[in-house]
C-alpha cells in the first residue's frame, strides 16, 4: 500500500475524518454479539460512518465539559464505545487516560486522582463497583459514562452498599454523575445541530505539541508514573511505522483485534487501522486464537503466547511440506505482517514461522519512547535482536551500557514528579530506559537486561536475572520463573507452573509420584537452560511455587508483569531456604566460565 498520504503529523482522529467520505460505507469493525465465537454470522457491522458519526458525537458531548487540556480516565475492556470515547475525547483536545481493567481499587484510586480525571468511562458491572468502591477518594471526577447503557447502577451501587466495600457510604447523588452512552451520544449529536462547524474547528485547532494521552507505567516498584505522550511524540512513531511497515500490508487489509487499547500497543494497532482502512474483527485474548483460521487476517499483532500456541499444531507435523501446509491452515494463509510484543518470541518459533514464508518481526521501547525505538523490519531483521533504531529516532549506549534515547518521539517528564523526571534523563537530555543493550556490528540492537534489576553475586559477578528468565519464556509449561541470588554464592530460582499444560503431559499421577515427577521435569529444564550459561548464572537450586502470583496480591503489575521486589519479599523463606540444601555440585569442566 502507498502510505504517503499518511505521513503528516496530525492528531489521531484527524486521520479518520480525512478519509471519511471515501470510506464511509466500508466497514471498520466486526463485533461479536455474545456466545459468537467463530460464527461470524452472529458478528455485527459497524462502518467508517457508523464509526465516525460516533466519535464525532462523543466530541459533542464532551465539548461542553473539557477545556484542551484536561484529562478523562477509559477503565473498560476493548469495545468499539471505547475507541469513540478516545478519539472523540482527542478531537475536542482532551487527554485520555487508560485505566487497565485488572486494576485493583488502590491502583484505580491513584490513576484517578493523580490524573485529575474530569470524566470516566467506564463499562461492566464488576468496573462500577471498583469504581463505586474509589470514588470518595477521588475528588475531581465530575461525569461518569456508562459505555454499555443497559447496566443498571443503582443496583451495582445497592450491592457495594450491602458488601460493606469501602465506597458503601456512597449516597444516592452519586448517580446524578453517571450518563449511559447512549444518552451522551443525543446530548453530543445536538449539541452539534446546536452548533454548526464547531467539531471540525475544535479539532483543527488542537496542537499537536499538546498532550494526546497519559499512560500509567506499570509500577513494578512504588505507584506507577505518569506518562503524558504529545500528539506529535505518538505521530512521530506512527510515521515511521508506516514507513517502514505500510508497504507490506495490502489495501482493505483484515486484522483480528484483542489487544487491549489500554496498553499504546493495542491503542496503537487500533489507530493504524484507521489511518490504512483496515477492517477490524473484535476479539479477546482468548477467542482470538480459534477466530485467526476462520477470518484469514493479513496482520496479526499478538503477544508470544499466541504465536506459540498458533504454531503449535503445525509443529507436531513431522513432514516440513506438512508443516507448511498446516501452518497456512491455522493462521488463514494470508498474514502479510506480523508483530510480537511485550516479551521475548522464542528463536524456534520464529524460525519455524519464517520457514514457512511468514516474518513474525519484534521492536523495542518502552511508553515514554511512544512507544517504539527500534523494529525489525522485512528487508532487515536479525532474530537475535530488537532490530534497528526507527529513523526518527536516536539511540545510543552510555559507558555501562544502558541504552539512551533522544528524539521527537520521547515524551519531556513525569506528571506531577519533577524528581523522576529529572532522574529520567542524563545532563544532556537523553532519556535513560533503564535497559542494557549492545549493537551488533551491523547495527541491530540486543538486549541484555533491565540494569535496576542486575544481581551482584557474592564474588562480584553481575548478573542480569531476565537473561536467565526470559529462557522460559518460550516452553508453555512455566508460567513464571523468578531467579534469586543478590550477595549470594550462587542463584537459584522461584518456578510457577502452568499447572493444566504440565498436567496434561505427565498424566493422571497424584501424591509423592506426581512431585517427583514435576520436580524431574523442571530439573531437565534447568539442565537446559544451565547448559548455555555461564557458571556464576546457572541456578543451582529451586522451588516450585504454588502459591499463584496474581495482581489482587501485588505481585503482578495491572499489565501482568512480575514485581520483582514484592515477590522476593513475599517468598523470600521460600528462595533463603534453598541456600540451606546440601552445597551444589561443582561446575563440570565443560560449563562456561565467562559471560
Amino acid at each position: 500500500m502507498d502510505v504517503t498520504k499518511y505521513l503528516e503529523i496530525a492528531i489521531a482522529p484527524k486521520f479518520l475524518f480525512d478519509s471519511l467520505e471515501e470510506r464511509k460505507d466500508r466497514v471498520r469493525f466486526w463485533v461479536p454479539q455474545k456466545g459468537a465465537g467463530t460464527d461470524l454470522s452472529k458478528y455485527t457491522k459497524v462502518t467508517y460512518g457508523d464509526f465516525g458519526a460516533e466519535v464525532r458525537a462523543v466530541a459533542g458531548f464532551l465539548a461542553s465539559r473539557l477545556a484542551a487540556g484536561d484529562r478523562a480516565s477509559i477503565f473498560a475492556p476493548n469495545s468499539v464505545a471505547w475507541a469513540s470515547s478516545a478519539l472523540g475525547l482527542q478531537a475536542v483536545g482532551g487527554v485520555v487516560v487508560p485505566a487497565y481493567p485488572a486494576s485493583m481499587p488502590a491502583q484505580l484510586a491513584y490513576v484517578l486522582s493523580h490524573s485529575d480525571a474530569k470524566v470516566v468511562f467506564v463499562d461492566t458491572p464488576a468496573l462500577l463497583a471498583k469504581l463505586f468502591e474509589v470514588l470518595p477518594q477521588v475528588s475531581t471526577v465530575e461525569t461518569v459514562v456508562l459505555l454499555d447503557s443497559t447496566i443498571d447502577a443503582k443496583a451495582v451501587l445497592t450491592k457495594q452498599r450491602e458488601s460493606g466495600k469501602a465506597g458503601a457510604s456512597l449516597g444516592d447523588d452519586v448517580l446524578a454523575k453517571i450518563v449511559t452512552f447512549a444518552d451522551a451520544i443525543r446530548e453530543g449529536n445536538a449539541w452539534h445541530d446546536a452548533n454548526p462547524g464547531a467539531f471540525e474547528a475544535r479539532m483543527n485547532a488542537v496542537d499537536v505539541d499538546a498532550p494526546g494521552m497519559m499512560l500509567y507505567t506499570s509500577g513494578t516498584s512504588g505507584n506507577p508514573k505518569g506518562v503524558p505522550l504529545s500528539h506529535r511524540n505518538v505521530g512521530t512513531n506512527g510515521r515511521d511505522w508506516l514507513e517502514l511497515n505500510g508497504p507490506l500490508v495490502p489495501e482493505n487489509a483484515v486484522d483480528v483485534l484483542w489487544l487491549p487499547m489500554s496498553h499504546i500497543f493495542g491503542f496503537g494497532e487500533m489507530n493504524l487501522g484507521n489511518i490504512l482502512g483496515m477492517t477490524s474483527y473484535m476479539s479477546d485474548p482468548v477467542g482470538c486464537i480459534t477466530l485467526v483460521p476462520v477470518v484469514k487476517p493479513h496482520v496479526f499483532m499478538s503477544v508470544p503466547s499466541h504465536w506459540e500456541k498458533l504454531a503449535a499444531p503445525a509443529m507436531r507435523e513431522t513432514d516440513v511440506a506438512a508443516q507448511k501446509t498446516k501452518l497456512m491452515e491455522i493462521t488463514g494463509g494470508r498474514l502479510a505482517f506480523c508483530l510480537s510484543g511485550g516479551a521475548g518470541l522464542s528463536r524456534d518459533v520464529k524460525d519455524f514461522y519464517h520457514r514457512a514464508g511468514i516474518l513474525i518481526v519484534e521492536g523495542y521501547g518502552l511508553t515514554e519512547t511512544s512507544p517504539t525505538l527500534t523494529l525489525n523490519r522485512a528487508d532487515a531483521f536479525r532474530f537475535d535482536s530488537v532490530g534497528k533504531v526507527l529513523p526518527s529516532t536516536n539511540v545510543k549506549l552510555a559507558e555501562d551500557g544502558e541504552i539512551l534515547a533522544k528524539g521527537p518521539n520521547v515524551f519531556k517528564g513525569y506528571h506531577k514528579d519533577e524528581a523522576a523526571t529529572k532522574e529520567a534523563f542524563t545532563e544532556d537530555g537523553w532519556f535513560k530506559t533503564g535497559d542494557v543493550g549492545r549493537f551488533t556490528e551491523d547495527g541491530f540492537l540486543q538486549i541484555v537486561d533491565r540494569k535496576k534489576d542486575i544481581l551482584v553475586t557474592a564474588g562480584g559477578k553481575n548478573v542480569p536475572p531476565a537473561n536467565i528468565e526470559m529462557r522460559f519464556q518460550g516452553d508453555p509449561r512455566f508460567s513464571h520463573v523468578v531467579v534469586y541470588g543478590e550477595g549470594k554464592k550462587f542463584l537459584v530460582a522461584g518456578i510457577w507452573l502452568n499447572e493444566p499444560v504440565v498436567d496434561a503431559e505427565l498424566g493422571p499421577l497424584a501424591g509423592d509420584e506426581k512431585r517427583a515427577a514435576r520436580e524431574a521435569l523442571v530439573q531437565k529444564k534447568v539442565d537446559d537452560v544451565n547448559r548455555d550459561l555461564a557458571s556464576y548464572e546457572t541456578i543451582k537450586s529451586f522451588a516450585i511455587v504454588d502459591t499463584p502470583l496474581t495482581v489482587e496480591a501485588e505481585l503482578l503489575t495491572a499489565s501482568l508483569k512480575v514485581r520483582r521486589k514484592k515477590v522476593v519479599e513475599v517468598f523470600k523463606p521460600t528462595f533463603e531456604a534453598l541456600y540451606d540444601r546440601p552445597p551444589p555440585p561443582k561446575p563440570a569442566s565443560t560449563e562456561k566460565t565467562a559471560g
